[in-house]
């Protein structure tokens, strides 16, 4: 576990060291068809794996990165817009979203289990039925880092999660632990997840009303607070921009007090959030249907 947090070359030599991968995934599977997601191992496990998961689409041996983004390279070289990927067209960021992977293997080996539905399960399940706050937050931080790239893999795995797996109850939960990180961990995946187009309908019904429930009504005072009140508005405003309907909920779930009330701090401590909070607030604006709505 210490040793996977090493840095690049670390996780290269573990994620190259053969068995050891399909061994700890091996274990995970054995403690929770024991009933036994809380022992100490499970979560030592659930942690190197979530290291190991960290930067992994950047990370890829050459063989795999081949075989998953030259699909992605074909879309990408018939636009012709300049610029980095952030600059580009809404149109051609769902072409990449929807550009599939090649076809799962049954029977994953070493680093192909780290992306693996199978692996992305046990995740969910560890999330839903263990009570150690590590092993909650480091299933919810290896989601995160499945999910963080632009990818056609983040892409894929945020489809399982969401459709395949009806992971969105677990991490539902997740927001209403009194855990400080876990709650953060489990904003910062969906913010992740809420970044592909075609799942916003689906979370926006599922966790919407909950991410404004955990909105602070005043300044909150840790560092973490704020940093899980900054990712919530970011997670908005994915999920509003686009969509009048997801702005109703929004509205019906009272958010706009709490984030006219967040962005209006200018202490320098909470600088993060406020400046989220104003930037879902000009964008909810952009919404000119609902400025009557809005005003009441």
């Amino acid at each position: 576990r210490n040793m996977s947090s090493a840095g690049p070359e670390g996780r290269k030599k573990m994620r190259e060291c053969n068995g050891l991968i399909d061994s700890l995934v091996y274990y995970i599977q054995g403690a929770i068809a024991d009933h036994e997601p809380n022992d100490k191992a499970t979560e030592n496990c659930v942690c190197i794996l979530h290291n190991l998961s960290y930067q992994l689409e950047i990370e890829l041996p050459e063989s795999y990165a081949q075989s998953i983004y030259m699909q992605r390279r074909n879309i990408s070289s018939n636009d012709k817009t300049p610029g980095c990927f952030g600059t580009r067209s809404r149109k051609v960021k769902e072409k990449l979203q929807d550009t599939p992977l090649p076809e799962e293997k049954s029977n994953p080996r070493g680093v192909e289990s780290l992306w693996h539905s199978t692996l992305i399960r046990i995740y969910l399940s560890l999330i839903a039925k263990s009570t150690r706050n590590y092993t909650q937050e480091a299933s919810l931080g290896a989601l995160q880092n499945l999910t963080a790239g632009t990818g056609p893999m983040p892409f894929s795995v945020a489809r399982t999660v969401v459709q395949k797996a009806n992971g969105l109850p677990s991490i539902r939960t997740m927001l209403h632990v009194s855990h400080p990180t876990v709650k953060k961990t489990a904003v910062s995946l969906l913010r992740n997840l809420s970044r592909n187009t075609s799942l916003q309908s689906d979370i926006a019904k599922e966790v919407l009303p909950d991410l404004v429930s955990i909105l602070p009504e005043s300044v909150p005072g840790s560092d973490i607070a704020c940093e899980t009140a900054a990712s919530i508005c970011y997670t908005l405003y994915n999920l509003t921009q686009s969509s009048s309907h997801n702005t109703r909920l929004l509205l019906s779930a009272d958010g706009l007090p709490k984030i006219i009330t967040i962005s209006m701090n200018d202490s320098t401590t909470f600088s993060k959030a406020s400046k989220a909070a104003s930037v879902l607030l000009y964008s909810l604006w952009a919404h000119t249907d609902l400025h009557s709505a809005y005003k009441k």
